[in-house]
């Protein structure tokens, strides 16, 4: 039977979710966890690939077994994950869905924080440099719903078949006076590509690039001189969405 597991995690402990030699991955803790369980060797296949420090409130992966799982699998497996890494729900699926191809929605979170704090360190991006301006970050913003071509903010050794992307929504609000959130909802993503969008959109918020380069570049595909480098502990996976789940 192929089942789908929906976790949640804290990615400040892990190098990403994909087994990397040499490197603390949330992939390897689940692999473990689950052949544990099951007392056979197990092979999961999450929904994309999270790099290092980024946060998942939503992520699904599958696996195959011959054994017929219950809900209670689920208490089982909290009870030996470290405490940075939650199963939510067992789902039963047909043989041939797949966790990270069936997506057919990925919704991702930014958060900045304009003024220091160690509270917030491990979740949000401290952007020392000025208050931005969210009218011209929200204008850049929309302009990413009218290009499909995202070339321009893959990284340069990408190795994607494609870097055709279709976003569906854009947009930067303030939470309050010194917190900002950015959403964006697509249905596919390149490697970086989210934390390249927010860098520029600070760089935008801060005069340091104009809305018209931004969008020449992104027309022409072309290459940025210089992207503001964002780290991933403000970067969270917030909604992946499958038709044939419910939310």
């Amino acid at each position: 039977m192929r089942y789908f597991l929906e976790i949640s995690f804290t990615g400040t402990n892990y190098k990403g979710w994909q087994i990397q030699a040499n490197a603390h991955s949330v992939q390897a803790e689940i692999n473990k966890a689950i052949a544990t369980l099951l007392a056979h060797e197990i092979k999961t296949t999450g929904c994309g690939r999270t790099d290092a420090g980024v946060h998942a409130r939503q992520f699904f992966l599958h696996f195959d077994t011959d054994k017929k799982l219950s809900e209670h699998f689920i208490y089982k497996l909290n009870r030996i994950l470290p405490n940075d890494i939650a199963a939510k729900r067992l789902i039963p699926v047909e043989p041939d869905a797949r966790s990270r191809q069936d997506a057919t929605k990925r919704t991702y979170e930014y958060r900045v924080h304009l003024s220091k704090d160690p509270f917030l360190q491990d979740f949000s991006f401290y952007f020392p440099f000025g208050k931005p301006d969210i009218q011209k970050m929200n204008e850049a913003a929309c302009l990413l719903k009218s290009f499909k071509d995202f070339k321009p903010l893959s990284k340069t050794d990408t190795q994607e078949k494609t870097t055709i992307c279709n976003i569906y929504f854009s947009e930067w609000k303030k939470t309050d006076e010194n917190n900002l959130l950015y959403t964006i909802t697509g249905d596919h993503f390149l490697r970086g590509m989210v934390r390249q969008i927010v860098g520029a959109m600070l760089m935008i918020g801060t005069g340091r690039m104009a809305v018209e380069e931004f969008r020449l570049v992104m027309k022409k595909k072309g290459r940025f001189r210089y992207v503001l480098a964002v780290p991933g502990c403000g970067l969270s996976l917030t909604k992946v969405m499958y038709p044939f789940l419910k939310p």
